[in-house]
């Protein structure tokens, strides 16, 4: 049996307090400002200089990441690896144009992303063998699943080729800066920080965010922080959740180094993207109603769950409870003290009539 000094040493049942939420990496985020662009520069990318209108470079931006994504799942690559090789794909075209010019042939976005997918396999240790690879990316882009490819068949090489000769170009527009901290793990430190994580439809809504943030230009807007908010942020209010305030009375954005304004811009982007896009049966779009004024006021945000500094104020409603209680008690004293003052009044009329007895037994004889 332990002795009673070691009972005395073990923890409490009681949860243990919440640590403070990490600051972000001062070393990843100066390298990561290097890559974000006001919106107005991504309106003069080297393709739309070179005479491709912007709703065609968007486009093609959004099939080339589609057949990263595509290209991923068939080989069950993590989502952390297809965002990684998004990211890349997005830098790469902020540097290079896929306009064919005279005497050089331009990359097809179907070639950078193959080749981004690549390079993001190496980065976050996930490899493929180079066959299999070859084979899916073969698939997805002649639409055809079953197709066979081997070494013997052109396409093969050409593929091969391809994607071994332009990853040094790749390397070298990415300025061989391959450190990339991915939204979906920052996304799931706030739900386990706020204990959120087994909120299933929360959860599902901003993963959704961060997913389909891939297929747009927001990781040249933002830094993957103020993404992950975002996402959360617009996934609160899809599910009418609000996260209290710290023990500084600070809104839970503010703890967690983000900015509201930036927050909200992202999440106005992202609607203006999907706001208007149909959604499967029996599903609603998270996007409908998302535009927030970005320079709202912060203490109205639905999302947040403000903390008093003062106790709060009794309602009528308590007032009037604790009224009936009081006039119940006062009830409850009333009777008791009548019946305590009967009973003293029954003990002293017993004093009285002994005392009366005690007299006459011991009266003078009568002569």
């Amino acid at each position: 049996m332990p002795s009673s000094s070691v009972n005395s040493s073990l923890p409490s049942s009681q949860p243990a307090a919440r640590q403070k939420p990490k600051p972000p990496d001062r070393v990843l985020a100066e390298a990561e400002a290097q890559w974000l662009f006001p919106e107005s520069e991504l309106a003069r990318t080297p393709s739309i200089v070179d005479g491709m209108t912007p709703e065609k470079e968007k486009e093609m931006r959004g099939k080339g990441v589609n057949f990263i994504m595509q290209v991923g799942i068939m080989l069950k690559l993590p989502q952390l690896t297809l965002s990684t090789a998004s990211v890349f794909f997005n830098r790469f075209l902020m540097r290079t144009s896929v306009i064919d010019k005279p005497g050089m042939k331009a990359l097809h976005h179907y070639q950078i992303g193959a080749t981004s997918l690549f390079l993001a396999t190496k980065v976050e240790e996930n490899c493929r063998r180079m066959k299999e690879i070859i084979i899916a990316c073969c698939r997805v882009a002649q639409k055809n699943p079953n197709i066979v490819i081997d070494e013997q068949s052109k396409d093969y090489w050409r593929w091969r080729d391809t994607i071994l000769y332009n990853e040094d170009i790749l390397l070298e527009m990415l300025c061989f800066d391959l450190t990339i901290e991915a939204p979906h793990k920052i996304l799931f430190d706030f739900l386990k920080y706020y204990s959120v994580e087994h909120n299933k439809k929360l959860r599902n809504a901003a993963w959704a965010f961060v997913n389909d943030s891939n297929l747009t230009q927001l990781c040249l807007l933002f830094n993957s922080r103020t993404i992950a908010a975002a996402a959360l942020y617009c996934a609160a209010k899809h599910c009418g959740v609000a996260f209290a305030d710290d023990d500084a009375h600070r809104p839970w954005w503010t703890a967690q180094c983000v900015a509201l304004p930036d927050m909200r811009r992202a999440c106005n982007y992202m609607a203006r993207c999907y706001e208007h896009t149909p959604v499967r049966a029996g599903g609603d779009s998270i996007y409908v109603g998302l535009h927030t004024p970005e320079d709202g006021d912060p203490a109205l945000a639905k999302t947040r769950l403000r903390r008093s500094r003062t106790p709060p104020s009794p309602t009528p409603a308590d007032a009037k409870a604790e009224r009936a209680l009081s006039a119940a008690g006062s009830e409850k004293g009333g009777v008791k003290r009548e019946r305590e003052d009967g009973r003293n009044g029954d003990d002293n009329g017993s004093e009285r009539r002994r005392e009366s007895g005690d007299n006459r037994g011991h009266a003078a004889p009568a002569r």
